[in-house]
């Protein structure tokens, strides 16, 4: 990855792309009933994205579970919004290569929570149901 990244560029970035996630129609709702201390999630999303990028360490949480008591409001149009604004603010604060590497973790954790929280079988059965006409 070509250029310099630092925790502040990333606080920059976390900023600004929940900034563009609060203003959304159908993600900032969901998020301003989650997120009660937006100075905090700021943070705590700071130090997961340097623990990410910059190896930092400093994130201890499961973004999974946090993730998890917000998985009937998700469906994979949701995912595809969120990987939109991140890459509009990846790109709006780094050159490419940087701007790069930030979408490629991002779609790994979105596939990655796709993945989990998204998946839904009948509890007796086991069984798939097929994707709803929704997505």
């Amino acid at each position: 990855m070509d250029g310099v990244l630092s925790e502040e560029q990333l606080r920059e970035l976390v900023i600004s792309f929940y900034g563009s996630v609060r203003r959304h129609p159908r993600l900032g709702p969901i998020f301003e009933a989650q997120v009660h201390d937006w100075e905090e999630h700021i943070d705590r999303l700071t130090r997961f994205w340097s623990s990410l990028m910059l190896g930092s360490g400093r994130y201890k949480g499961n973004p999974f579970a946090a993730h998890q008591p917000l998985a009937p409001q998700l469906d994979e149009a949701l995912f595809q919004e969120w990987l939109g604004l991140w890459a509009e603010a990846a790109d709006r604060h780094f050159p490419p290569s940087v701007s790069s590497a930030l979408k490629q973790k991002a779609q790994r954790i979105a596939s990655s929570l796709q993945a989990g929280l998204l998946f839904r079988c009948d509890a007796q059965t086991g069984a798939v149901p097929p994707a709803r006409a929704d997505h």
